[in-house]
Order: structure tokens, then C-alpha cells, then sequence
């Protein structure tokens, strides 16, 4: 314990009000919560972030239909975050008390079932408006780091997900009531913050620069898919399993779910360089 460094117990709500009247009425409790915050400003930067890259030559998405598709993101990473938790990790529990898969409150999210979510509801959009599907997926591609920094500091301060058990110089011991054993711990969310949030976005950052990348709709998605997947793969490495539990090998679920994220961005890169460049405009 000597040589780990305190956890900042910060607290899950930014603020909170346990009851208080109204017109005689007795409401509450009311939360603002961090982690519900680091998605509402999330979707909003990667939404304005979204309109910048989309000024970009070749200009094929507007900043109406940017605009028109924030509330289907926002809907495809609510749901697909949901159902892909209760899918994924827990499947049992819920089935056995269906009420509570409502209660997103509680938490209990998925990145990869968001990204299930948002690839469905893209799918959906850009077939509405008539654009190419990669047209608008590299865009949102691009800025999806950023959402991911967020939730990760979001994920730190509530004290979830964190690593295993460590020596390093930098392990904490996190709440109580998330770690009874209170053991020194990778802060894995944070490596996580820094490796799928600042790192993966300069590398798409530079990569959307690029004029001709830009003008091969997919590259930047592929990419991507495949940072996100190299990144999830080792940093499951320090964190605790989700439920303890191991998969064969010494794997851990997060590790089976990114794999398909690297095939299919490999093969969608394959593709895009194979497919006729968008004309400059």
C-alpha cells in the first residue's frame, strides 16, 4: 500500500440533490452524473468535429445531414451499448429479470455493441439520403476517439473497470464498493483513455488530412476498426475481466470480441485500395 498512489475518489455525480419540493410535491433523488456527462459531451465535440472534417474535399456529406444523423448516433450507441452488454456479458441475468435491462442508470454498456449500434443505424441513414455508406462512416470513424477519452475518464472516476492486481509504482486501490478486496490495481481505464482516445484520434487526425486517404472512402474506417481492436486486445491485458471470468488461453471476452474488429478492418482497407477514387472537388 506504501507505494500506490490514491485513488481520487471523486464520486459518480458531478451533483446531486436527494429530495427537494415543488409546487408541494417531494422529487428527487436528481444526479448529474460524470459518466453520463462524458457522453452528452462526447456527441456533441465528435458531432462538431464531424462537421470540420466534413467541409474536407471530396465534400459529400452536408452539415444538415451531419446534423439530422447526431440522434441516430445517438440512439445507435444507446441501444447497441445495451443489448450488446446484455448480450455479451451477462445474458442470464437479465433474461431472468427483463425489467431491468430499462435501467440503464445502473450501467452496463458495450462499446463494441455501440459500435454495432452506430454501424446499423449508418447503414439505415446513408441509405435514406442516398450517399456512399464510407462516405459518412470515415467521418465518424475519425471522431469516435474522442467520445471513447471521454467515457474512459468516465469509467475512472466511477472506479469501474479496473485493472488487475499490480506492483507498478502507479497502481491504485479503487472504492470499496467497486473493489472489496481493495487491492493495489492497474488504472487500466486510463490506459485505455490514452491508447483508444489520444492516440487512435492523431492517427485517424493525420489520416483524414491526407487528400487522396480522403478520396478512398473506407481506409479511415478500417483503421480505425483496427487501432481500437490492437488497442482493446493489449490493454485487456491489465485490466480485471469483465465477471472474472477467463476465456481459453488466459483470453478474456474483450479480447474474442475485438478480433472480428480487426478482420473486418483489414478487409475493408483491402477493398477501399482496390476501389476507384472518389474524384477531388
Amino acid at each position: 500500500m506504501l507505494f500506490t498512489i490514491l485513488f481520487p475518489n471523486i464520486g459518480p455525480d458531478l451533483y446531486r440533490i436527494d429530495a427537494f419540493q415543488l409546487f408541494g410535491f417531494t422529487l428527487g433523488p436528481f444526479a448529474i452524473r460524470w459518466y453520463a456527462l462524458a457522453y452528452i459531451v462526447g456527441i456533441i465535440v465528435g458531432w462538431r468535429y464531424c462537421i470540420w472534417l466534413a467541409k474536407k474535399s471530396p465534400v459529400i456529406v452536408t452539415r444538415l445531414q451531419l446534423d439530422d444523423f447526431v440522434v441516430w448516433a445517438t440512439l445507435g450507441v444507446i441501444l447497441g451499448g445495451r443489448l450488446g452488454f446484455v448480450l455479451f456479458y451477462q445474458p442470464s441475468q437479465y433474461f431472468a429479470h427483463p425489467l431491468t435491462i430499462l435501467q440503464v442508470w445502473n450501467g452496463g454498456m458495450s462499446f463494441h455493441g455501440g459500435c454495432i449500434g452506430v454501424i446499423v443505424a449508418m447503414l439505415l441513414f446513408t441509405r435514406q439520403i442516398k450517399i456512399p455508406f464510407f462516405s459518412l462512416a470515415d467521418i465518424v470513424a475519425a471522431a469516435t476517439p474522442i467520445g471513447l477519452f471521454l467515457g474512459r475518464l468516465g469509467n475512472f472516476v466511477n472506479g469501474e473497470l479496473y485493472g488487475r492486481p499490480s506492483t507498478v509504482w502507479w497502481a491504485m486501490v479503487f472504492p470499496p464498493s467497486k473493489d472489496p478486496l481493495q487491492l493495489p490495481r492497474h488504472p487500466s481505464q486510463l490506459y485505455e483513455a490514452g491508447l483508444e482516445g489520444i492516440l487512435l484520434f492523431l492517427v485517424l487526425f493525420f489520416l483524414i488530412g491526407n487528400k487522396s486517404v480522403r478520396r478512398r472512402h473506407g481506409i479511415v474506417s478500417g483503421t480505425f476498426l483496427i487501432g481500437y481492436g490492437l488497442a482493446r486486445i493489449f490493454v485487456e491485458s491489465f485490466r480485471e475481466p469483465d465477471n472474472g471470468i477467463f476465456w481459453a488461453w488466459g483470453t478474456t471476452q474483450g479480447q474474442w470480441l475485438s478480433l472480428p474488429m480487426l478482420a473486418a478492418g483489414a478487409g475493408i482497407i483491402w477493398y477501399a485500395r482496390r476501389t476507384a477514387a472518389q474524384p477531388a472537388k
